[in-house]
């Protein structure tokens, strides 16, 4: 890709990094299951936009790679195994119990954006090198996502909105990872895409077992499922 054409991909660029913040927030905000679920298919979606975008300047396999592998495995195939291992009602009817209210949340969250940026404006890179657009918009909007999957997982109480807010700290990762080391990403994306699968398949039979017996997926409710003493 001519270098020409660099400055449309950064504006690009800068346009998924603020829809990949707002799905953040979306997440936060958020007070059905299934709200979470679509805003993180939407973040991982941005995701990858952002790896095509850097992958065209210049021609990146690498990041190509990540970006299809995150549709398939974020954006498809990880919602799919949620919604087939987890009952309906979950996800249509069950408001989300965390412990701080959302206004509340959304300053916290508000406070944490603007953390990040400050913590993350040492690493920017100055002036016009190659590159360098890419990175100034990444890294701080990552380092932010990151933050804000970090809260999302420490306040929520149910189950799947905490392992969404696991896979919304790791998208945050990547996006800043994508930018400031763009030959490293494959080789993580691949060795984590099985682990969430994984992770994300036994946190689906947790949660079904947890809402069979105490009619809630609360994970403060795993005392429930111990067995019944020897008589």
């Amino acid at each position: 890709m001519s270098q020409g054409f660099e400055p449309l991909l950064s504006a690009l660029n800068a346009l998924a990094g603020g829809l990949f913040l707002l799905s953040a927030f979306g997440m936060v905000a958020t007070r059905q299951v299934l709200g979470c679920l679509r805003f993180f298919i939407a973040q991982s979606l941005l995701l990858a936009a952002s790896a095509f975008l850097l992958g065209a300047a210049p021609l990146s396999a690498h990041l190509i790679a990540v970006g299809l592998l995150t549709i398939i495995t974020k954006s498809w195939l990880l919602p799919w195994l949620l919604r087939r291992m987890v009952r309906q009602e979950v996800y249509t009817r069950r408001e989300i119990t965390q412990a701080v209210n959302i206004p509340s949340s959304l300053l916290i969250a508000l406070g944490l954006v603007l953390g990040a940026y400050f913590l993350s404006a040492p690493w920017l890179p100055a002036g016009a090198a190659a590159g360098a657009g890419f990175v100034r918009i990444n890294l701080p909007i990552g380092l932010a996502g990151l933050l804000l999957g970090a809260y999302t997982l420490a306040v929520r109480r149910e189950a799947l909105p905490q392992l969404l807010g696991l896979l919304a700290m790791e998208n945050g990762a990547f996006f800043a990872g994508i930018a400031v080391a763009p030959g490293l990403s494959l080789i993580a994306e691949l060795a984590v895409a099985f682990d969430v699968l994984v992770l994300a398949f036994v946190l689906g039979v947790l949660t079904r077992m947890i809402h069979e017996r105490t009619g809630s997926t609360e994970v403060g409710r795993l005392a429930a499922l111990k067995e019944e003493p020897f008589r």
